[in-house]
Protein backbone atom coordinates (compact mmCIF):
# COMPACT_ATOMS: atom_id res chain seq x y z
CA UNK A 1 0.00 0.00 0.00
CA UNK A 2 1.37 3.42 -0.97
CA UNK A 3 1.68 6.13 1.68
CA UNK A 4 -0.21 9.17 0.36
CA UNK A 5 2.39 11.48 1.91
CA UNK A 6 5.17 10.10 -0.31
CA UNK A 7 5.70 12.15 -3.51
CA UNK A 8 4.60 10.41 -6.71
CA UNK A 9 5.21 11.27 -10.38
CA UNK A 10 2.64 13.33 -12.30
CA UNK A 11 -0.03 11.15 -13.88
CA UNK A 12 0.62 10.93 -16.74
CA UNK A 13 4.33 11.69 -16.61
CA UNK A 14 4.62 11.53 -20.41
CA UNK A 15 2.05 11.88 -23.18
CA UNK A 16 2.65 11.05 -26.84
CA UNK A 17 1.51 13.47 -29.54
CA UNK A 18 2.12 13.17 -33.30
CA UNK A 19 3.86 10.11 -34.69
CA UNK A 20 6.10 9.64 -37.70
CA UNK A 21 5.12 7.04 -40.29
CA UNK A 22 8.04 4.81 -39.24
CA UNK A 23 6.33 4.17 -35.89
CA UNK A 24 9.38 5.31 -33.90
CA UNK A 25 9.64 9.09 -34.02
CA UNK A 26 7.07 11.06 -32.06
CA UNK A 27 6.31 14.36 -30.41
CA UNK A 28 5.12 14.48 -26.83
CA UNK A 29 5.10 16.23 -23.48
CA UNK A 30 6.98 15.39 -20.27
CA UNK A 31 5.16 16.70 -17.21
CA UNK A 32 7.40 17.74 -14.30
CA UNK A 33 6.83 19.60 -11.02
CA UNK A 34 8.54 22.65 -12.55
CA UNK A 35 6.71 22.69 -15.86
CA UNK A 36 6.14 20.78 -19.06
CA UNK A 37 8.79 19.87 -21.63
CA UNK A 38 7.49 19.65 -25.19
CA UNK A 39 9.39 16.98 -27.06
CA UNK A 40 11.55 16.48 -29.00
CA UNK A 41 13.59 18.92 -26.91
CA UNK A 42 17.23 19.89 -26.69
CA UNK A 43 18.42 20.26 -23.09
CA UNK A 44 21.42 22.62 -22.78
CA UNK A 45 24.11 21.55 -20.33
CA UNK A 46 24.88 23.65 -17.27
CA UNK A 47 27.57 21.36 -15.87
CA UNK A 48 28.30 23.19 -12.61
CA UNK A 49 24.81 24.70 -12.20
CA UNK A 50 25.53 27.23 -14.92
CA UNK A 51 25.64 27.27 -18.70
CA UNK A 52 29.11 28.75 -18.97
CA UNK A 53 29.14 32.51 -19.63
CA UNK A 54 25.33 32.87 -19.85
CA UNK A 55 22.72 33.96 -17.30
CA UNK A 56 19.95 31.45 -16.48
CA UNK A 57 17.43 34.18 -17.39
CA UNK A 58 19.03 34.40 -20.82
CA UNK A 59 18.70 30.64 -21.29
CA UNK A 60 14.98 31.01 -20.68
CA UNK A 61 14.75 33.93 -23.10
CA UNK A 62 16.41 31.95 -25.89
CA UNK A 63 13.84 29.16 -25.51
CA UNK A 64 15.46 26.50 -23.34
CA UNK A 65 12.79 24.34 -21.75
CA UNK A 66 15.10 22.55 -19.28
CA UNK A 67 18.75 22.48 -18.21
CA UNK A 68 21.03 19.59 -17.24
CA UNK A 69 23.68 19.75 -14.51
CA UNK A 70 26.33 17.24 -13.55
CA UNK A 71 26.24 15.25 -10.31
CA UNK A 72 29.99 14.52 -10.33
CA UNK A 73 31.03 18.16 -10.57
CA UNK A 74 28.44 19.47 -8.10
CA UNK A 75 29.35 16.73 -5.62
CA UNK A 76 32.96 17.88 -5.68
CA UNK A 77 32.12 21.58 -5.69
CA UNK A 78 30.25 23.08 -3.87
CA UNK A 79 28.80 19.81 -2.48
CA UNK A 80 25.31 18.40 -3.04
CA UNK A 81 24.42 19.12 0.60
CA UNK A 82 24.87 22.84 -0.03
CA UNK A 83 22.61 22.68 -3.11
CA UNK A 84 20.05 20.80 -1.00
CA UNK A 85 20.22 23.42 1.73
CA UNK A 86 19.64 26.11 -0.91
CA UNK A 87 16.37 24.43 -1.87
CA UNK A 88 17.58 22.35 -4.78
CA UNK A 89 19.30 22.94 -8.09
CA UNK A 90 16.67 25.24 -9.60
CA UNK A 91 16.59 27.62 -6.65
CA UNK A 92 20.36 27.48 -6.23
CA UNK A 93 20.95 28.67 -9.82
CA UNK A 94 17.79 30.80 -10.16
CA UNK A 95 16.30 28.59 -12.87
CA UNK A 96 12.51 28.15 -12.50
CA UNK A 97 12.05 25.45 -15.13
CA UNK A 98 12.64 21.68 -15.24
CA UNK A 99 16.10 20.33 -14.48
CA UNK A 100 18.03 17.12 -15.21
CA UNK A 101 21.10 15.71 -13.49
CA UNK A 102 23.24 12.90 -14.84
CA UNK A 103 24.51 10.23 -12.48
CA UNK A 104 28.18 11.18 -12.53
CA UNK A 105 29.14 7.88 -14.16
CA UNK A 106 30.25 9.46 -17.43
CA UNK A 107 32.53 12.01 -15.75
CA UNK A 108 33.97 9.53 -13.26
CA UNK A 109 35.06 7.29 -16.14
CA UNK A 110 35.90 9.80 -18.89
CA UNK A 111 37.86 12.13 -16.61
CA UNK A 112 39.22 9.11 -14.77
CA UNK A 113 40.69 7.81 -18.02
CA UNK A 114 41.94 11.24 -19.07
CA UNK A 115 39.45 11.85 -21.88
CA UNK A 116 38.01 15.09 -20.46
CA UNK A 117 34.61 15.66 -22.13
CA UNK A 118 34.92 13.62 -25.31
CA UNK A 119 34.99 9.92 -26.05
CA UNK A 120 35.29 9.11 -29.76
CA UNK A 121 32.26 8.10 -31.81
CA UNK A 122 34.29 5.73 -33.96
CA UNK A 123 35.66 2.28 -33.06
CA UNK A 124 39.11 2.73 -34.54
CA UNK A 125 42.11 0.85 -33.20
CA UNK A 126 42.86 -2.27 -31.21
CA UNK A 127 40.37 -3.26 -28.52
CA UNK A 128 41.73 -2.72 -25.04
CA UNK A 129 39.90 -3.01 -21.71
CA UNK A 130 42.38 -0.68 -19.98
CA UNK A 131 41.91 2.15 -22.48
CA UNK A 132 43.38 5.43 -21.26
CA UNK A 133 44.18 8.76 -22.85
CA UNK A 134 47.78 9.24 -23.90
CA UNK A 135 50.00 10.59 -21.15
CA UNK A 136 47.30 10.35 -18.47
CA UNK A 137 47.10 8.50 -15.16
CA UNK A 138 44.03 6.34 -14.55
CA UNK A 139 42.03 8.09 -11.82
CA UNK A 140 39.03 5.72 -11.64
CA UNK A 141 38.78 2.01 -10.86
CA UNK A 142 35.58 -0.03 -11.18
CA UNK A 143 34.50 -3.02 -9.13
CA UNK A 144 31.13 -4.73 -8.78
CA UNK A 145 30.08 -2.49 -5.90
CA UNK A 146 30.98 0.89 -7.41
CA UNK A 147 33.81 3.15 -8.55
CA UNK A 148 36.74 4.55 -6.59
CA UNK A 149 38.25 7.66 -8.12
CA UNK A 150 40.54 10.61 -7.54
CA UNK A 151 39.16 14.11 -7.90
CA UNK A 152 40.45 15.83 -11.03
CA UNK A 153 40.52 19.03 -8.91
CA UNK A 154 42.80 18.11 -6.03
CA UNK A 155 43.56 14.38 -6.24
CA UNK A 156 41.45 13.48 -3.20
CA UNK A 157 39.93 9.99 -3.17
CA UNK A 158 36.18 9.40 -3.45
CA UNK A 159 33.78 6.50 -3.84
CA UNK A 160 30.62 6.42 -5.98
CA UNK A 161 28.13 3.57 -5.64
CA UNK A 162 24.54 3.44 -6.90
CA UNK A 163 23.41 4.49 -3.44
CA UNK A 164 25.84 7.42 -3.28
CA UNK A 165 24.81 8.63 -6.75
CA UNK A 166 21.13 8.48 -5.77
CA UNK A 167 21.77 10.41 -2.56
CA UNK A 168 23.73 13.10 -4.41
CA UNK A 169 21.05 13.46 -7.07
CA UNK A 170 18.24 13.59 -4.53
CA UNK A 171 20.09 16.35 -2.72
CA UNK A 172 20.58 18.20 -6.01
CA UNK A 173 16.82 17.93 -6.47
CA UNK A 174 16.49 17.76 -10.27
CA UNK A 175 13.15 16.82 -11.82
CA UNK A 176 14.79 14.04 -13.84
CA UNK A 177 17.87 12.08 -12.80
CA UNK A 178 19.70 9.03 -14.11
CA UNK A 179 20.65 5.68 -12.61
CA UNK A 180 24.34 5.10 -11.95
CA UNK A 181 25.91 3.11 -14.77
CA UNK A 182 29.34 2.10 -16.00
CA UNK A 183 30.53 3.93 -19.06
CA UNK A 184 32.40 1.72 -21.53
CA UNK A 185 34.10 2.79 -24.74
CA UNK A 186 34.05 1.41 -28.27
CA UNK A 187 37.57 0.15 -27.57
CA UNK A 188 36.46 -2.30 -24.87
CA UNK A 189 36.29 -5.98 -25.79
CA UNK A 190 33.03 -7.84 -26.26
CA UNK A 191 33.70 -9.83 -23.10
CA UNK A 192 34.13 -6.70 -21.02
CA UNK A 193 30.96 -5.16 -22.49
CA UNK A 194 29.02 -8.25 -21.37
CA UNK A 195 30.40 -8.08 -17.83
CA UNK A 196 29.82 -4.34 -17.67
CA UNK A 197 26.21 -4.76 -18.77
CA UNK A 198 25.58 -7.22 -15.94
CA UNK A 199 27.16 -4.75 -13.52
CA UNK A 200 25.06 -1.84 -14.78
CA UNK A 201 21.90 -3.98 -14.50
CA UNK A 202 22.73 -4.85 -10.89
CA UNK A 203 23.43 -1.19 -10.14
CA UNK A 204 20.06 -0.27 -11.68
CA UNK A 205 18.27 -2.56 -9.21
CA UNK A 206 20.10 -0.86 -6.35
CA UNK A 207 19.28 2.59 -7.76
CA UNK A 208 15.55 1.84 -7.82
CA UNK A 209 15.65 0.61 -4.22
CA UNK A 210 17.62 3.61 -2.97
CA UNK A 211 15.48 6.00 -5.01
CA UNK A 212 12.31 4.70 -3.36
CA UNK A 213 13.92 4.91 0.09
CA UNK A 214 15.06 8.51 -0.41
CA UNK A 215 11.75 9.56 -1.98
CA UNK A 216 9.96 8.38 1.18
CA UNK A 217 12.50 10.07 3.45
CA UNK A 218 12.37 13.35 1.53
CA UNK A 219 8.61 13.79 1.32
CA UNK A 220 9.09 17.57 1.68
CA UNK A 221 10.52 17.66 -1.84
CA UNK A 222 8.67 17.16 -5.15
CA UNK A 223 8.94 13.76 -6.84
CA UNK A 224 12.10 13.24 -8.88
CA UNK A 225 11.80 10.99 -11.92
CA UNK A 226 14.47 8.31 -12.35
CA UNK A 227 15.66 7.13 -15.76
CA UNK A 228 17.50 3.86 -16.32
CA UNK A 229 20.53 4.00 -18.64
CA UNK A 230 20.89 1.63 -21.59
CA UNK A 231 24.43 0.46 -22.32
CA UNK A 232 25.71 -2.21 -24.72
CA UNK A 233 28.00 -0.22 -27.03
CA UNK A 234 27.78 -1.25 -30.70
CA UNK A 235 26.27 -4.71 -30.11
CA UNK A 236 22.63 -5.23 -31.04
CA UNK A 237 22.01 -8.19 -28.74
CA UNK A 238 23.53 -6.35 -25.76
CA UNK A 239 21.55 -3.17 -26.40
CA UNK A 240 18.28 -5.09 -26.67
CA UNK A 241 19.17 -7.18 -23.62
CA UNK A 242 19.90 -4.02 -21.65
CA UNK A 243 16.53 -2.48 -22.58
CA UNK A 244 14.58 -5.57 -21.60
CA UNK A 245 16.56 -5.91 -18.36
CA UNK A 246 15.89 -2.32 -17.30
CA UNK A 247 12.20 -2.57 -18.16
CA UNK A 248 11.87 -5.66 -15.95
CA UNK A 249 13.12 -3.86 -12.82
CA UNK A 250 10.42 -2.73 -10.39
CA UNK A 251 10.72 -1.62 -6.80
CA UNK A 252 8.56 -2.26 -3.77
CA UNK A 253 6.09 0.39 -4.93
CA UNK A 254 5.48 -1.59 -8.11
CA UNK A 255 6.93 1.18 -10.29
CA UNK A 256 9.94 0.82 -12.47
CA UNK A 257 11.96 3.51 -14.17
CA UNK A 258 10.07 6.63 -15.23
CA UNK A 259 12.03 6.83 -18.48
CA UNK A 260 15.25 5.71 -20.10
CA UNK A 261 18.56 7.20 -21.15
CA UNK A 262 20.46 5.78 -24.09
CA UNK A 263 24.11 6.07 -23.07
CA UNK A 264 27.58 4.84 -23.77
CA UNK A 265 29.88 5.51 -26.68
CA UNK A 266 27.98 5.43 -29.98
CA UNK A 267 29.41 5.00 -33.48
CA UNK A 268 28.28 8.07 -35.42
CA UNK A 269 27.61 6.20 -38.63
CA UNK A 270 25.51 3.66 -36.70
CA UNK A 271 23.74 6.17 -34.44
CA UNK A 272 20.28 5.65 -35.95
CA UNK A 273 20.61 1.88 -35.97
CA UNK A 274 21.72 1.70 -32.34
CA UNK A 275 18.98 4.08 -31.21
CA UNK A 276 16.40 2.06 -33.16
CA UNK A 277 17.45 -1.18 -31.42
CA UNK A 278 16.72 0.55 -28.12
CA UNK A 279 13.48 2.32 -28.99
CA UNK A 280 12.04 -0.85 -30.51
CA UNK A 281 12.48 -2.51 -27.11
CA UNK A 282 11.64 0.32 -24.71
CA UNK A 283 8.03 0.94 -23.62
CA UNK A 284 6.04 3.40 -25.74
CA UNK A 285 4.58 5.34 -22.83
CA UNK A 286 7.91 6.37 -21.28
CA UNK A 287 10.31 9.08 -22.54
CA UNK A 288 13.77 8.36 -23.95
CA UNK A 289 16.78 10.61 -23.53
CA UNK A 290 19.94 10.37 -25.66
CA UNK A 291 23.02 11.46 -23.75
CA UNK A 292 25.45 13.76 -25.55
CA UNK A 293 24.49 14.79 -29.12
CA UNK A 294 23.88 18.18 -30.76
CA UNK A 295 25.15 18.17 -34.37
CA UNK A 296 22.27 18.81 -36.83
CA UNK A 297 22.58 15.49 -38.68
CA UNK A 298 22.69 13.54 -35.41
CA UNK A 299 19.64 15.40 -34.10
CA UNK A 300 17.53 14.44 -37.11
CA UNK A 301 18.66 10.81 -36.91
CA UNK A 302 17.92 10.59 -33.19
CA UNK A 303 14.48 12.16 -33.43
CA UNK A 304 13.47 10.03 -36.40
CA UNK A 305 14.34 6.90 -34.42
CA UNK A 306 12.33 7.77 -31.34
CA UNK A 307 14.45 9.96 -29.04
CA UNK A 308 12.44 12.51 -27.07
CA UNK A 309 15.13 14.61 -25.35
CA UNK A 310 18.90 14.94 -25.62
CA UNK A 311 21.68 17.05 -24.18
CA UNK A 312 25.16 18.13 -25.20
CA UNK A 313 27.88 20.55 -24.08
CA UNK A 314 28.93 21.20 -27.67
CA UNK A 315 27.02 24.42 -28.53
CA UNK A 316 28.51 26.25 -25.55
CA UNK A 317 31.93 24.59 -25.66
CA UNK A 318 32.67 25.36 -29.31
CA UNK A 319 31.30 28.88 -28.85
CA UNK A 320 34.07 29.62 -26.37
CA UNK A 321 36.53 28.65 -29.13
CA UNK A 322 34.92 31.04 -31.67
CA UNK A 323 33.03 28.32 -33.59
CA UNK A 324 29.60 29.49 -34.73
CA UNK A 325 26.58 27.53 -35.90
CA UNK A 326 24.89 28.99 -38.99
CA UNK A 327 22.28 27.63 -41.43
CA UNK A 328 25.05 27.51 -44.05
CA UNK A 329 27.37 25.50 -41.81
CA UNK A 330 29.73 26.02 -38.90
CA UNK A 331 32.48 28.63 -39.18
CA UNK A 332 35.10 30.35 -37.02
CA UNK A 333 34.35 34.01 -36.35
CA UNK A 334 37.90 34.88 -35.26
CA UNK A 335 39.31 34.55 -38.79
CA UNK A 336 40.42 37.63 -40.75
CA UNK A 337 37.48 37.68 -43.17
CA UNK A 338 35.19 38.79 -40.34
CA UNK A 339 37.36 41.69 -39.17
CA UNK A 340 35.38 44.28 -41.16
CA UNK A 341 32.09 42.40 -41.47
CA UNK A 342 29.44 44.62 -39.92
CA UNK A 343 26.56 42.22 -40.42
CA UNK A 344 25.05 39.93 -37.76
CA UNK A 345 26.15 36.31 -37.41
CA UNK A 346 22.82 35.39 -39.04
CA UNK A 347 20.46 38.11 -40.30
CA UNK A 348 17.51 35.72 -39.88
CA UNK A 349 18.33 34.69 -36.30
CA UNK A 350 16.21 36.18 -33.52
CA UNK A 351 18.76 35.72 -30.70
CA UNK A 352 20.01 38.63 -28.59
CA UNK A 353 23.46 38.45 -30.17
CA UNK A 354 22.24 38.64 -33.76
CA UNK A 355 19.78 41.44 -32.95
CA UNK A 356 22.45 43.66 -31.39
CA UNK A 357 26.00 42.83 -32.51
CA UNK A 358 28.08 42.40 -35.64
CA UNK A 359 30.59 39.80 -36.70
CA UNK A 360 33.29 42.48 -36.64
CA UNK A 361 32.59 43.29 -33.00
CA UNK A 362 32.59 39.65 -31.92
CA UNK A 363 35.79 39.07 -33.94
CA UNK A 364 37.33 41.98 -32.00
CA UNK A 365 36.22 40.51 -28.66
CA UNK A 366 37.98 37.21 -29.41
CA UNK A 367 41.15 38.94 -30.57
CA UNK A 368 41.10 41.12 -27.44
CA UNK A 369 40.44 38.03 -25.28
CA UNK A 370 37.31 39.63 -23.80
CA UNK A 371 34.96 37.35 -21.87
CA UNK A 372 31.93 38.86 -23.60
CA UNK A 373 32.95 36.95 -26.75
CA UNK A 374 32.04 33.66 -25.07
CA UNK A 375 28.75 35.03 -23.80
CA UNK A 376 27.56 36.34 -27.15
CA UNK A 377 28.59 33.27 -29.12
CA UNK A 378 27.11 30.85 -26.58
CA UNK A 379 23.78 32.68 -26.71
CA UNK A 380 23.72 32.31 -30.48
CA UNK A 381 24.80 28.65 -30.59
CA UNK A 382 22.33 27.58 -27.91
CA UNK A 383 19.52 29.47 -29.64
CA UNK A 384 20.46 27.89 -32.98
CA UNK A 385 20.22 24.39 -31.49
CA UNK A 386 17.07 24.99 -29.45
CA UNK A 387 15.32 26.60 -32.42
CA UNK A 388 16.37 23.78 -34.77
CA UNK A 389 14.74 21.21 -32.49
CA UNK A 390 11.67 23.42 -32.04
CA UNK A 391 11.37 23.58 -35.84
CA UNK A 392 11.81 19.81 -36.10
CA UNK A 393 8.98 19.33 -33.61
CA UNK A 394 6.71 21.72 -35.53
CA UNK A 395 7.43 19.94 -38.82
CA UNK A 396 6.74 16.56 -37.21
CA UNK A 397 3.36 17.88 -36.10
CA UNK A 398 2.68 19.26 -39.58
CA UNK A 399 3.80 16.12 -41.42
CA UNK A 400 6.58 17.98 -43.27
CA UNK A 401 9.68 16.64 -41.52
CA UNK A 402 11.21 15.00 -44.62
CA UNK A 403 11.15 18.23 -46.61
CA UNK A 404 12.48 20.26 -43.69
CA UNK A 405 15.29 17.76 -43.09
CA UNK A 406 16.38 17.76 -46.73
CA UNK A 407 16.42 21.56 -46.89
CA UNK A 408 18.16 22.06 -43.53
CA UNK A 409 20.90 19.45 -43.87
CA UNK A 410 21.40 20.17 -47.56
CA UNK A 411 22.19 23.77 -46.70
CA UNK A 412 24.18 23.14 -43.51
CA UNK A 413 26.52 20.55 -45.03
CA UNK A 414 26.74 21.98 -48.58
CA UNK A 415 30.21 23.43 -48.11
CA UNK A 416 31.50 20.13 -46.73
CA UNK A 417 30.30 18.26 -49.82
CA UNK A 418 31.87 20.83 -52.15
CA UNK A 419 35.24 20.65 -50.41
Amino acid sequence: MTDSSIPTPPDPFFTVGARLDNGLGRTGTIHTPHGDIRTPAFVPVGTKATVKAVLPETMAELGSQALLANAYHLYLQPGSDIVDEAGGLGKFMNWPGPTFTDSGGFQVMSLGAGFKKVIAMESVGVQNDDVIAKGKERLAHVDDDGVTFKSHLDGSRHRFTPEVSMRIQHELGADIMFAFDELTTLMNTRGYQERSLERTQAWAVRCIAEHEKLTAERAHRPYQALFGVVQGAQYEDLRRQACRGLESIVGETGRGFDGYGIGGALEKHNLGTIVRWCTEELPEHKPRHLLGISEPDDIFVAVEHGVDTFDCVNPSRVARNAAIYHPDGRFNINTSRHRRDFTPIDENCDCYTCRNYTRAYIHHLFKAKEMLASTLCTIHNERFTVRLVDDIRANMENGTLAEFKAETLGRFYASRRQA
